[in-house]
């Protein structure tokens, strides 16, 4: 009797085990990695109720509008992304920087995306994803060598398993994944 109390018990707290995993909150490590949904033009989707709202007099939150711009770059709407970027009070942040140089490199202004890159590198060394994105505007200019610095950066921060790696590894090994 005592081994099939200890047999039940060991099953039952290795499901709860298991069930906790699964049932508890998702934390995501930053926005960069998560889209939310585009609106129409002149609209702007508020976090907060979740909907499409006029961006005329919108009361969204700079953190909104810089992650809504990042979505708007990430959907291939590049003007409009910066267009949101310029309505963000500080543009000295890290992420604005790092989705203006996105937005200016996908419009074809590779040099000017580097600049901004560099600034949002300035500004937070450990930010994985702007080393991802400046890594792949050295691949397009042809500075394999450069690229390559900026991968050793993101595996010093997140390691080789982390999608930023993955992605810039990519690149390098095969340009036409940009």
């Amino acid at each position: 009797m005592t081994i099939m109390t200890a047999r039940f018990a060991s099953i039952l707290l290795g499901g709860c085990l298991a069930a906790s995993l699964f049932s508890g909150p998702v934390f995501a490590l930053g926005n960069d990695n998560s889209t939310m949904p585009t609106c129409k033009k002149g609209e702007i989707y508020d976090q907060k109720t979740k909907k499409c709202v006029k961006q005329q007099g919108a009361n969204v939150s700079n953190e909104n509008r810089t992650d809504y711009a990042y979505s708007l770059a990430k959907a291939g709407r590049y003007e409009e992304a910066l267009a949101m970027l310029d309505t963000v009070k500080d543009q000295n942040s890290a992420e604005v920087l790092n989705y203006r140089g996105y937005a200016t490199r996908k419009l074809g202004r590779t040099d000017e995306g580097i600049s901004y890159y560099l600034q949002s590198v300035k500004m937070d060394p450990q930010y994985a994803k702007v080393r991802e994105y400046l890594g792949e505007a050295y691949v397009i200019k042809g500075r394999l060598d450069l690229a390559k610095e900026q991968l050793t950066n993101i595996k010093a921060i997140c390691g080789t398993g982390c999608e930023e790696y993955q992605d810039l590894n990519a690149a390098i090994l095969d340009p036409s994944k940009i």
